[in-house]
């Protein structure tokens, strides 16, 4: 038997991105956006309210950056979803974040969050959704494996619970994606 809860923004997993940006002076900023993901094979996107300042500076500089935010760092991670920066103007470095200038695009890479998806604005479409095309994805070398790939276990990402508000790890690997599904015959 099922249990019927209506129309929910329940989704699993909700990555919790920190989406960076630069104002028109070079000030960063961060803030905690759970609603984003991958739009298509090189883009992404956030919905970003037309009030925000994030909002206000990826339309100023064309950029922005999307970093993961992680088991250790979910106090500041936090902490930028729920103090805006048009009222704490110091809002980045109270959350004890550092700016690293990304080579790419006009946007900061946060030091404390070991992966950046450096993005580059397509557009806003009309109900908020922001896009970005990917111009470089960066990792920090703490959380590479022996091939020079990410580890998505030394990176710890955490995600979103809509229904409890709650952060949580990600578990354990289960299968292998396109491979998995070919014992079926």
């Amino acid at each position: 038997m099922r249990k019927n809860f209506g129309a929910k923004t329940w989704l699993y997993p909700m990555p919790v991105l920190i989406i960076g940006t630069y104002d028109e002076n070079g000030v960063p900023n961060a803030m905690n956006a759970a609603w984003g993901g991958i739009y298509d094979t090189d883009q992404v996107m956030v919905c970003l309210a037309d009030d925000y300042k994030t909002t206000e500076n990826i339309k100023k500089t064309g950029a922005f950056t999307v970093s993961f935010a992680t088991s250790k760092t979910v106090v500041p991670c936090d902490y930028v979803g729920i103090v805006s920066a048009n009222d704490v103007s110091d809002k980045f470095a109270k959350a004890g974040f550092h700016a690293g200038k990304s080579e790419y695009v006009n946007a900061p890479i946060i030091e404390e969050l070991p992966m950046t998806v450096e993005c580059k604005l397509i557009k806003f479409n009309e109900d908020g959704i922001c896009i970005g095309e990917i111009v470089n994805v960066s990792a920090d070398e703490s959380i590479l494996d022996e091939n020079g790939k990410v580890d998505v276990k030394k990176l710890d990402p955490i995600i979103y619970d809509g229904v409890t508000h709650a952060y949580w790890r990600f578990g354990e690997k289960v299968g292998q994606a396109f491979s998995d599904g070919k014992k079926i015959k």
